[in-house]
């Protein structure tokens, strides 16, 4: 039997999981399991990059102590964070976090250098105030990049850290605002405008390709060696391999955030796909992820600390349900981006401090159930298509409230799972690199037969 292992990292968490093909299905394993956090540092919020690491490796080791060996590693995680490296190959540290607010104070700079309307029109990809352009301009400010020889996007370094190998994956590379949309390369021509040094960004290549083997000492301290690929490295890249689409279909990938889109042979850049703020993500084979944003089970995490976790989520699931409070705010406003206090920053947007707790729940599951809708009608106007159905996949998609009124808001079909999605992704493009003739198409009815997928009709 031919083991594989899927590191997949989110903004909170990591778990490992172990899967391979058995009579035509796929069976996964999860092994191990870590929290993941942006820490404050001087002001500034951070990765703990040496904790990670620690993770990683603990995960991997896990494997050798249950008897199963993987004869291939992948990582995925979030998109836009990078690592530079110096010419020694050493972290310039901090490695800031998407999060912070830094970004924000350099975008009208960036702007009169490269317009957004350009941006969009070479990039293909969404303005948000977190995009790594901006980061990589404030390091440029700082100085910080006058050291770095090489920059890094979040799932390349930690692989670099299993391998000393470095390797630039396209689908996360395309979170950069950097890449060509149609060429599917580094802009030069954009990267040499910002003043950006050129030996950062080194050759793209498309996923899964071979990284290299294990350390001697990464090797040593797990008890075996395996070969570290790069799969679509981008969370979302990986879960939307493993949408079980059928037919004409939009997608959300639900977790932190809410990726609402729809795969594409072709950039979209339109005019109208800018003044939507989609965004054209690199997916697999060939592929674009024409998409939005949405700020997603992000909002429900900082309310449950809001109330210090007082609450289960299947418990705030329940309160919701019993408010018939209709009011809406804006998922994507600014103010929910890193607020202290998640419960107070909505109440605000609802005019209400008093609010009850039940409602402001009621009003969260409205207000992104009722975004998603708005997102898929921009997004079938836009692109002249019509969906039969809506595909959730992700943690989220066990949320059944939300899926009803996901069904409800777009008139729609909603089809769910599976739940590790982005994880079952990573593990089939491991397949797919493995056993070349598995094509996509082939991995997602691979995907349909292994997992429970469930059904929700419109109403």
């Amino acid at each position: 039997m031919v083991y594989h292992l899927a590191i997949d990292i989110g903004a909170s968490g990591g778990r490992h999981i172990l899967g391979c093909i058995d009579q035509g299905v796929l069976k996964t394993e999860e092994v191990y399991r870590f929290e993941n956090g942006i820490k404050s540092l001087d002001n500034k919020l951070v990765w703990d990059t040496e904790k990670l690491i620690s993770q990683v490796i603990k995960g991997i080791a896990k494997c050798k102590e249950l008897g199963v060996i993987p004869q291939t590693v992948a990582i995925d995680t979030w998109g836009v964070d990078y690592v530079l490296l110096d010419a020694k190959g050493k972290e310039i540290l901090p490695v800031y976090a998407y999060r912070d607010g830094e970004t924000t104070f350099v975008q009208e700079e960036v702007d009169t250098v490269v317009s957004r309307d350009e941006l969009y029109a070479v990039t293909g990809i969404q303005h948000q105030n977190f995009n790594t352009v901006y980061r990589l301009y404030c390091d440029k400010k700082a100085g910080r990049l006058d050291n770095a020889e090489v920059m890094l996007m979040m799932p390349e370094y930690l692989s670099y850290k299993l391998t000393g190998k470095i390797g630039h994956e396209y689908t996360n590379a395309t979170t950069t605002n950097l890449v060509n949309a149609a060429k599917r390369d580094w802009d030069r021509d954009l990267i040499s405008r910002l003043g950006l040094p050129q030996k950062l960004f080194g050759t793209i290549e498309q996923p899964p390709f071979y990284l290299g083997e294990l350390t001697a000492e990464v090797a040593g301290q797990v008890g075996y060696n395996a070969s570290v690929l790069l799969c679509p490295s981008h969370d979302t890249a990986s879960a939307v391999a493993a949408c079980p689409m059928f037919g004409a279909g939009a997608y959300i990938s639900s977790g932190t955030w809410s990726l609402v889109g729809t795969e594409n042979k072709e950039p979209v850049l339109s005019e109208a796909a800018k003044e939507a703020n989609l965004t054209n993500e690199g997916g697999v084979f060939g592929t674009y992820r024409f998409l939005k944003n949405i700020m997603g089970m992000w909002i429900f995490q900082g309310i449950r600390r809001s109330v210090n976790r007082q609450y289960s989520y299947d418990e705030m699931m329940a309160l919701a349900e019993q408010s018939d409070y209709e009011g809406v705010f804006d998922p994507n406003d600014s103010s929910l981006t890193a607020p202290s206090d998640m419960l107070s920053a909505i109440r605000k947007l609802l005019g209400n401090q008093d609010l009850p707790l039940g409602d402001v729940l009621a009003s969260v599951y409205n207000s992104l159930a009722s975004c998603y809708a708005r997102t898929i009608a921009e997004i079938e106007n836009i692109s002249h298509r019509r969906f039969d159905a809506v595909h959730i996949i992700g943690g989220g998609s066990k949320d059944a409230y939300l899926n009803k009124l996901t069904a409800k808001y777009t008139g729609k079909a909603v089809i769910a799972g599976p739940v590790e999605a982005t994880a079952i992704g990573n593990l089939i493009s491991q397949c797919m690199y493995c056993d070349r003739a598995l094509d996509l198409d082939a991995a997602r009815e691979l995907v349909r037969k292994s997992f429970n997928i469930t059904k929700i009709d419109e109403e």
